[in-house]
């Protein structure tokens, strides 16, 4: 009865040993379906197939949701420049979000408020230069120029809210450091 007893629980301990590993692997299957689908989203979302890149915008914090807010990281970028953002830029920010159709109270909204209260990480703006470098291998040179000509002018547009007298002058060289930053981007 001894051995018996001591076969059962080894028998429970095996059981018990296995369900455990078998609840981590398909928890970690779950965690890469789930991977695979947000990359799947943004692919859609953005229009980009490059698995570098499409896992370079998920490290960053970019779904499909909020992808939009993407575009608006070099606005980002240089209201950060002087380590503080600005009520004025901060106005402008948020309006050209409004303006290039991304919804108050939306998913990418959201981010980019959060982006607004507390410094990103460097790697948004990897995250945005890689988008950028995608975008220069799929578009044809007259939208590229559009592209960067309305990138650059909403950028100096923020760079210029707080700056000089009533917003209109000063830029500082931290500001044109970024936006210096933001061009060689496009090339």
């Amino acid at each position: 009865m001894g051995n018996e007893f001591l076969g059962d629980r080894r028998t429970a301990l095996e059981d018990t040993f296995f369900h455990k590993k078998d609840r981590e692997l398909l928890e970690k299957l779950r965690a890469e379906s789930q991977v695979k689908e947000k990359k799947g989203a943004l692919a859609a979302a953005s229009g980009f197939t490059n698995d570098a890149l499409l896992d370079g915008l998920l490290a960053a914090g970019i779904e499909s949701e909020t992808f939009a807010a993407v575009t608006l990281a070099p606005l980002v970028a240089v209201a950060w420049a002087d380590h503080e953002v600005q009520a004025d830029e901060r106005e402008q920010i948020l309006a050209s979000a409004v303006k290039t159709g991304m919804a108050v109270g939306s998913a990418g909204y959201a981010l980019l408020q959060g982006w607004l209260e507390r410094a990103p990480g460097p790697e948004l703006m990897t995250a945005w230069k890689d988008y950028v470098g995608a975008l220069r291998q799929t578009l044809d040179a007259g939208a590229l120029k559009t592209l960067k000509d309305e990138v650059m002018g909403r950028a100096r547009h923020v760079a210029r809210a707080a700056g000089g007298v009533m917003g209109f002058g000063r830029i500082s060289a931290a500001e044109h450091g970024v936006l210096d930053e933001l061009e060689r981007a496009f090339s």
